[in-house]
């Protein structure tokens, strides 16, 4: 199995053997970490961390692990050129030049894929509007390390669905045979293009999909209930009314939770509206009254909780992307 030399810009474009091929490299790498084994397998390259999104976890994720293989990456975002004086051909055949790999984290997906289609060197996704995919490695290693497998689990999505998040782990569970049910108003579901494909995927890997507008019917039997914020900030404040209206009977409560039954496990790709210890936090309970959006605390603060395996696990799964895409197969 071999990545060498490739971008990784969404789930779609892997096979489901190339994708557990990087989750087993990610454990590889988490087990090097822990036992404080040495791996800088990429010595002496250099890495360009594009942010035109702020970021916690990815940002700081690539980073270490960039590190922790012997890289040095530079961090881009206010001052950099991309988009705005300088196109983003331009942009991908300069850094091209001076860096042996490059992340993009910002808007639209075709943004990423110029930058890989001008670049030269191996380009990452690390969040567009449409996929998350470095997210869904982190979430389907914590997934087996908690279940000892994948294929067969059940992940319900509730909330909105229509974007990054519920795009990219609809094709992650098609890919690697997991039934997956989005729970919304209909208004919220996936788009029916990507609902197409990832059937026609689903039909040889034995995945379900599954979608479902009652949450108590949809977390029946689940494994795994996954959930996102509602809005971004940015937003104006009547998209926030309307999303908190519509999606408030998707809240993940622990009535949901008890609903799943108590193998289920509650996950989050953060952060979270789940308290008033946040400027957001404070400003949703201000203007519409209510503690908490997308999950309540008490399920974030559970023991079915999560959600920070899963961000520790950003750390090793990008490293193993970057490491599949920069060194050739034999020295991993």
């Amino acid at each position: 199995m071999s990545l060498y030399k490739k971008s990784f810009l969404k789930l779609l474009d892997l096979s489901s053997e190339e994708i557990e091929y990087l989750i087993a490299l990610s454990e590889k790498f988490k087990k090097l970490k822990k036992d404080g084994v040495l791996h800088k397998l990429c010595e002496g390259k250099s890495v360009a961390l594009i942010f035109e999104k702020t970021s916690t976890r990815t940002r700081c994720a690539f980073e270490v692990a960039a590190y922790d293989l012997g890289m040095h990456p530079v961090y881009l975002a206010e001052g950099s050129q991309i988009g705005k004086k300088e196109s983003i051909p331009d942009t991908a055949r300069v850094l091209g030049r001076m860096f042996d790999g490059i992340e993009y984290r910002g808007y639209g997906q075709e943004i990423v894929q110029e930058l890989a289609e001008y670049s030269g060197v191996p380009v990452w996704n690390g969040l567009t509007n449409e996929f998350h995919p470095t997210q869904i490695l982190a979430d389907m290693l914590t997934v087996k390390e908690h279940f000892g497998t994948l294929k067969g689990k059940k992940l319900v999505f509730i909330g909105d669905a229509r974007y990054n998040m519920a795009n990219s782990l609809m094709v992650g569970c098609a890919k690697l045979g997991m039934d997956f049910s989005a729970c919304s108003d209909p208004a919220y579901f996936p788009d029916k293009k990507l609902i197409d494909i990832c059937q026609n995927i689903a039909q040889s890997t034995g995945s379900k999909l599954l979608f479902e507008s009652d949450p108590y019917k949809a977390v029946n039997n689940a494994d795994v209930i996954y959930t996102d914020v509602w809005v971004s900030m940015g937003e104006p404040d009547d998209v926030w009314e309307k999303r908190i209206k519509d999606l408030s009977p998707y809240r993940v409560t622990k009535s949901i939770m008890d609903a799943a039954g108590e193998k289920c496990i509650f996950m989050h790709c953060l952060p979270a509206f789940h308290d008033l210890k946040t400027t957001v936090g404070k400003k949703i309970y201000d203007k519409f009254g209510i503690d908490c959006m997308e999950v309540t605390d008490e399920v974030f603060e559970s023991p079915a909780s999560v959600v920070f395996d899963e961000a520790e696990n950003r750390m090793h799964t990008i490293k193993a992307v970057m490491a599949a895409s920069l060194c050739p197969p034999e020295i991993l």
